[in-house]
């Protein structure tokens, strides 16, 4: 079997020496996706809305050899990503990759929220994406093409009730990339999708500080765990790279087999674990 330059440098995925900016950098997936990435060579922008939560792992990089810039942005402002843009671009070159990762949460029945919370997480959820879309995607376009990776979610496909606008937001980035991924594909220009399941992060991290809430979970994903960042990192990178050239408008659902699952959960009589054990021991 052929064996290509990639794999003889050891830069299997081709991402050495990418110029990649990765919003919502200062922990959970962000960071996660952003520490891989400069693991493989890549140099990497870091973009937060609070700077002082990019400190800690810019430095942990830079101590580590790695490219690394942090930068304060605010993704529901165009100059703000424009600037952030401009910076990058004087400083190492034109972004090939952008992993649109920033996002919040809020706890709200539908005939309850207000206007103001509904308008304020699309703004970061959904009208973000498409503002740093924009912005690096033009220097994507300008440079011969790219990659954009957007963090969706399982609550884009799956109703995820009393959380506000949130299903809503998710299901709209993944129109989003898929549109993208039509409008820009001439231009060498890829989109894709990224959706966690069950995911561990400081945004969920709440939620799993009950250890009955977190045991229950466990118990329902086939995998027997709950996902990592580390887990979405390794998606995220797999379609930022040469590995994935042939990708595009797609989603890869990392949920440890949760969504095939569904039927299982549903009481059946006779057609349960035990019952079958107990059929074959017969």
């Amino acid at each position: 079997m052929a064996v290509s330059n990639g794999e003889c440098n050891g830069d299997w995925l081709g991402l050495k020496g990418r110029i990649c900016a990765v919003t919502g950098a200062g922990g959970g997936i962000g960071a996660e996706t952003a520490r891989q990435l400069v693991h493989a060579g890549a140099h990497v922008a870091l973009l937060d809305r609070n700077v002082d939560t990019l400190r800690g792992i810019a430095e942990e990089l830079g101590n580590a050899g790695g490219h690394v810039m942090q930068i304060a942005c605010d993704v529901t402002h165009a100059d703000s990503i424009q600037r952030a843009a401009d910076q990058i671009h004087a400083a190492w070159g034109p972004v090939s990759l952008l992993v649109n990762n920033a996002g919040v949460l809020y706890a709200d029945a539908l005939l309850d929220i207000s206007i103001d919370k509904w308008n304020q997480l699309l703004s970061v959820n959904l009208t973000g994406y498409l503002l740093c879309s924009q912005v690096f995607g033009r220097q994507m376009i300008a440079a011969g093409g790219g990659a954009l990776v957007h963090i969706a979610s399982i609550a884009g496909s799956v109703p995820q009730p009393y959380s506000g606008a949130y299903s809503v937001s998710k299901s709209g980035v993944m129109m989003l990339s898929r549109q993208l991924a039509v409008e820009l594909g001439e231009h060498g220009v890829r989109s894709n999708v990224v959706s966690p399941a069950m995911i561990r992060t400081p945004m969920s991290e709440v939620i799993y500080a009950n250890p009955q809430v977190r045991e229950r979970r466990e118990q329902i994903v086939p995998a027997g765990r709950i996902s990592t960042p580390e887990d979405i990192a390794g998606a995220v990178l797999f379609l930022a790279s040469d590995r994935a050239g042939y990708v595009s408008g797609q989603e890869i659902l990392v949920d440890g087999g949760l969504t095939q699952a569904w039927l299982g959960l549903v009481p059946r009589p006779g057609f349960q674990k035990e019952d079958a054990a107990a059929s074959s021991a017969a």
